[in-house]
């Protein structure tokens, strides 16, 4: 399907004994690359896609909540991130080859039927895909802090792109402290950066946002469309649930977008006192709103 690229596979040891991350590690195997995902608890399936520059790490609170919910939580780590493999070669990510091994690597997971989809960041790009492309496997949608992105950006997100561009050695723990409204322990923060030892395992972290086109003739720009188009139609169940503490999505505009959009979305629930991972600040507060969507 591809030349094989030059692959970086961070070592196991990296993930023991993290906070709250007592999960064992699930593998398939996507074009001779190994890619992770979590598989925790029995019922209707959640699957949950992170973005930038997160891991699976990011909803172990929701799935802990989730699983006692009676629920069955998903979560991918995208190529690149957390458990799975990382290609070296920063020009080797784009949008299409995150769809197409996240696709590959769900094909291989037993039982994807009935699925709730909780998307957030770059998961929403890739997640809602996923979703439209496969609707008849999923029932309800959950879409946090994301956007499908056509073209037009807001300044935080121009800020932190930026800032990437120029810095070569992504600090991922600082990131995710900074976009978090919780004080997060340095064992918390040194866990987002588990996967990431060294520059060369951060390349896909590096490129997710030179990924977003900012201009509306660049790569992905058409099948973002597509996506949108069949949000525009979609008919099952969703909760739209942003947090109103969020430079890059900004409250209540950028979650009005997907309310706007999508017929069954239902008015915006705020999650207050969150950052742009408010999964990590408002667990409780994510799936008290999905029971009270989808009950």
């Amino acid at each position: 399907m591809h030349d094989m690229p030059e692959i970086f596979r961070t070592p196991d040891e990296r993930f023991e004994n993290l906070p709250g991350y007592n999960y064992e590690p699930n593998y398939v195997e996507v074009n001779g690359m190994r890619l992770h995902h979590l598989d925790e608890g029995e019922g209707q399936p959640v699957l949950c896609f992170h973005g930038e520059p997160s891991w699976s790490y990011l909803y172990r609170k929701m799935l802990d909540l989730l699983v006692a919910d009676g629920k069955r939580v998903i979560c991918p780590d995208l190529i690149g991130f957390g458990r799975s493999d990382k290609p070296t070669d920063q020009q080797w990510y784009s949008y299409e080859r995150h769809c197409e091994s996240v696709t590959a690597q769900l094909d291989q997971i037993e039982g994807l039927e009935d699925v709730t989809v909780v998307v957030q960041d770059w998961g929403g790009p890739i997640g809602l895909r996923w979703a439209t492309e496969h609707a008849n496997q999923v029932a309800r949608l959950v879409v946090m802090n994301t956007g499908i992105f056509t073209g037009r950006v807001s300044k935080g997100f121009m800020a932190w792109r930026e800032f990437a561009e120029k810095t070569t050695d992504l600090p991922v723990g600082m990131v995710i402290k900074n976009s978090t409204t919780s004080e997060l322990s340095p064992e918390i923060i040194a866990a987002y950066e588990a996967p990431f030892p060294n520059v060369e395992s951060k390349a896909g972290a590096h490129q997710f946002p030179l990924l977003v086109p900012i201009n509306n003739d660049e790569e992905g720009i058409a099948e973002m469309m597509a996506v949108m188009d069949a949000l525009a139609d979609w008919e099952k169940p969703t909760l739209v649930a942003f947090a109103d503490h969020d430079p890059v999505f900004p409250y209540p505009k950028s979650g009005d977008r997907f309310t706007e959009l999508i017929p069954t979305a239902g008015e915006q629930v705020r999650i207050e006192n969150a950052g742009h991972f408010l999964q990590e600040d408002k667990p409780e507060e994510i799936v008290a709103a999905m029971r009270a969507a989808f009950s």
